[in-house]
């Protein structure tokens, strides 16, 4: 998302899917993150990004998306808790909150009659003793949670 020339904001969306409980694979997104300088936080552009992602997101085909989110600010754009879907949350045990697991159809009926564990891709998951490497090269920072952050 640019403002007056400037980048201030991304979404980023990759391929996911749905191990649906007949033993097939149901191909979905995820998303995140999304980024927006602080300095235009607070604003609308967040949503104003989301939404348009999305609509482009499904005027290429796709039919729904799932991830780790605030209902908060999510439910704005249409998201909804992914168990209303019948789909459960990878690893999970069961009786336990998924309220931050969250999905929207992006076409009507998509998820219908669909139940099972969706995965987070690999591209998400990091090395965290490489992480920690990586951060140390830089001046140390106070480490805050926002609000609308999960964790």
């Amino acid at each position: 998302m640019e403002a007056d020339g400037l980048l201030i904001g991304q979404c980023i969306y990759m391929r996911a899917t749905i191990a649906t409980d007949d033993g097939g694979e149901l191909p979905v997104l995820t998303m995140g993150p999304i980024g927006i300088l602080p300095q235009y936080k607070r604003q609308g552009y967040g949503k104003a990004l989301l939404d348009y992602s999305l609509e482009k997101a499904a005027q290429m085909g796709f039919g729904a998306v799932c991830f780790e989110g605030n209902i908060a600010f999510y439910g704005k754009s249409g998201f909804t808790y992914a168990s209303d879907f019948g789909i459960r949350y990878h690893g999970l045990p069961e009786g336990e909150d998924a309220s931050f697991f969250l999905c929207r159809e992006l076409r009507p009926g998509y998820l219908r009659g669909v139940s099972g564990e969706y995965s987070t891709p690999q591209g998400y998951f990091v090395d965290e003793a490489l992480c920690e490497e990586f951060d140390r090269a830089f001046p140390e920072k106070e480490k805050l949670k926002l609000p609308g952050q999960l964790w």
